[in-house]
């Protein structure tokens, strides 16, 4: 544990407070996270309620897990099955480390709902990322680049996306990703 980390925690409320499901609450302590920071206090609820969120905080902040939560969460009570080529949920991200980062974080949470998750940006080959996608992915964790090559290919499909999250937007807008957010939003 960092105690960096450890300091920056609010003790109340617990998880439980929030409506966190038992098997997300044990996921979460498994990695060591045990009580919710404020942004997570803040918009786990708001999102588990099917709110629009807008969060805002310095790295470290547990910005991830505001969103992964009730991402999974969605799709578990939507009770919708995994397409193949076609995502449950997206979340966009404006480079591949932070998609590995994304991944991370959510891959615990997805696993503990029977869930997947798999990344797709560029920089490596297409074959896993065909695969993954070919099988049905639940979460996809993306590059708006590489997504729009692989929809231009045929090879994935955002009409089944009933979750979209937007890491590091104004990253993204500093990049010049707009354009391309737009146009997979629309899709």
């Amino acid at each position: 544990m960092n105690p960096h980390t450890e300091q920056s925690r609010t003790s109340a409320p617990g998880f439980a407070a929030l409506g966190l499901p038992d098997h997300l609450i044990n996921a979460l302590a498994k990695q060591g996270i045990t009580d919710p920071f404020p942004i997570q206090t803040a918009a786990i609820p708001a999102a588990i309620n099917g709110r629009d969120v807008l969060g805002r905080g310095r790295t470290g902040s547990g910005k991830t897990v505001a969103f992964a939560v009730p991402t999974v969460m969605a799709l578990d009570a939507s009770g919708k099955r995994r397409q193949v080529l076609r995502p449950r949920a997206l979340v966009l991200v404006p480079t591949r480390e932070l998609a590995r980062q994304v991944a991370e974080t959510f891959a615990p949470l997805a696993r503990a709902a029977g869930m997947t998750v798999t990344t797709v940006f560029g920089g490596v080959g297409y074959g896993p990322q065909l695969s993954a996608l070919r099988k049905g992915v639940d979460v996809l964790i993306a590059t708006p680049g590489r997504l729009e090559d692989l929809i231009k290919s045929g090879n994935s499909n955002l009409d089944a996306v009933e979750v979209a999250v937007l890491d590091e937007a104004d990253h993204m807008a500093d990049l010049g990703f707009l354009p391309p957010v737009k146009r997979l939003l629309d899709a």
